[in-house]
This record gives structure tokens, sequence and C-alpha cells, in this order.
């Protein structure tokens, strides 16, 4: 017998909402105000945010479709975070946490999906079989 407030889909929504938008400060402060930010242009450091910005609107209305491909857009931001593990000296910290926050949204946001899609009755089509003729 199971005694939980929240459902496993709306924590899901709720950790994918929260993580989501720590990474979108995260990554704000480090491309709009961090140590390298003076080297390139404020457009170019903000173009590093804009595919962050495009699922926000069907992540946070909690659209499973949208939770789903997001996921490819982390791998951007993934590489950038491994680089920075791997050349940042003082700010290993930070590269440190946006590591932890990347892999908890790319474990977390599949799995929201499939929930969130099976309580909707979504799923993908199957072929029918065709009846052999003997």
């Amino acid at each position: 017998m199971r005694f939980s407030v929240l459902s496993d889909t709306q924590l899901l929504l709720k950790i994918n909402r929260a993580g989501y938008l720590a990474l979108l400060l995260v990554l704000g402060y480090w491309f709009l105000l961090g140590p390298n930010s003076q080297e390139y242009s404020l457009v170019f450091n903000a173009l590093w945010l804009l595919p962050l910005l495009l699922p926000l609107p069907g992540l946070l209305k909690g659209n499973p479709y949208t939770h789903a491909w997001a996921s490819f857009i982390l791998c951007l931001y993934l590489l950038h975070c491994l680089t920075l593990v791997y050349i940042a000296g003082d700010w290993l910290w930070f590269a440190l946490l946006e590591l932890g926050l990347l892999i908890m949204l790319s474990v977390t946001f599949p799995f929201y999906a499939r929930h969130r899609g099976r309580e909707l009755g979504l799923g993908l089509k199957k072929k029918a079989k065709k009846d052999s003729v003997q």
C-alpha cells in the first residue's frame, strides 16, 4: 500500500520544473554574468540560452511530448558542461553543479514523458498484423 501525497508523474513534473528553472538560472549566470561573459558580445552569449527557452512553455504545462524532445536539447549543454569540467580550474564546482542538473534532467524527462503518456493513453501505434492466407 502506497501512502504518497503526489503521484509519480506529479513528483517527476515538480522535479523537472525546478531542475529546468535552476538550469536556466545557472546557465544564465554563466553566459551573461560569468567570468568569460566579457569575451563575447551580449547577443552571442544570449543566443546560448535560446535553445533552452524553446521548450519552456510545454515543460511548464507538463506536455509529455515536449519532455521527450527537450531531452535532445540537453545534449548540447551536456557537451558544454563536460568541456567545462575538463578545462575549469577555479570554476569546477560550477561545472559539477551544471553536470548534476543535466544528469538529473536527462533521467527524469524521459521517465515523466513515459508515465504521463501512459496516463493519457498515448503511445506508438503498432502496425496491424496481416493474416496469412492458407
